[in-house]
Order: structure tokens, then sequence, then C-alpha cells
């Protein structure tokens, strides 16, 4: 018999002066026009910390050593075609300026207040920026 399997994906906040880093997404055919976090999925046979610095790198520019990254919450997400782990990660430090890494992929990048991020937020991911300030470590999500 076969196992239910769930997709999983790490999601960066990157913080600095009570700032989150957004980045709004373009031409991808998911929440195009919407702000996101830094985020991936897991490739396989990499950790969530391995799988975030990698993502970071590919779509910001800045070096995170995975061993400075944290897990701060956790989400159970249902979608109109799955279900998803999604892991969101902080660093405590990182190296380099973050700068649009796939402009094929997003066309604006900007540090927001973490208790205002614009109304063009993807829901989800505004929804965990809300736990983390409360300081929630888990939330189900599309239930």
């Amino acid at each position: 018999m076969e196992r239910f399997k769930l997709l999983s994906a790490v999601h960066l906040f990157l913080i600095k002066d009570n700032k989150i880093l957004l980045q709004r997404r373009f031409n991808t055919g998911y929440e195009d026009g919407n702000f996101s976090v830094p985020a991936g999925h897991l490739d396989g046979n990499e950790s969530a910390s391995k799988a975030m610095a990698r993502e970071a790198l590919e779509e910001t520019g800045i070096i995170v050593d995975p061993e400075n990254l944290r897990v701060i919450h956790t989400m159970h997400r249902l979608t109109p075609k799955d279900e998803r782990i999604d892991f969101f990660l902080t660093a405590s430090e990182w190296q380099g300026e973050p700068v649009i890494k796939e402009p094929d992929k997003c066309d604006d990048l900007q540090w927001f207040p973490i208790n205002q991020p614009p109304s063009n937020t993807i829901p989800y991911i505004r929804f965990a920026i809300k736990q983390y300030e409360a300081k929630n470590t888990f939330s189900e999500f599309g239930w």
C-alpha cells in the first residue's frame, strides 16, 4: 500500500529593523502580482535548512549558512490541488544585500514593516506573518 505524501516547502522570513523582505511574484502562473517571501520546494535528499539556504541564494543572492537558520513556524496547508507542509525559517545573519536574482519570476523586492505587509500579500503568507508575530509555532490554513 502506498502511503499518502505531502509536498514540502521552505519560506524565509528575513527580518531587519522590524521589517520583512518580500518579493512580488511575476510570470510564474501562481499568485503573480502578489508579494511573498523567498521560498521554494525541497528537492529531496536535502534538509529544510539546506533547501532554504539554496533558495535564498538562488532568489536573492544572499548567502545564509544553514547553521544560522531556525524554524519559526510550521503550517499544514490545504490548497485546491493538494496538501502541503510549509516550514518558515528565519536567519540570524546573512552575507550580502538581497537583490532580484530571478527577474523572470520576481519583479519587485522590498522591505516592509512586519506588522503592515502590503494588501496584495499572498493570504497564507500574511497569515504566517501574523502567526510569527503572535509567537505561534504551528498553524493550519485552508481547511
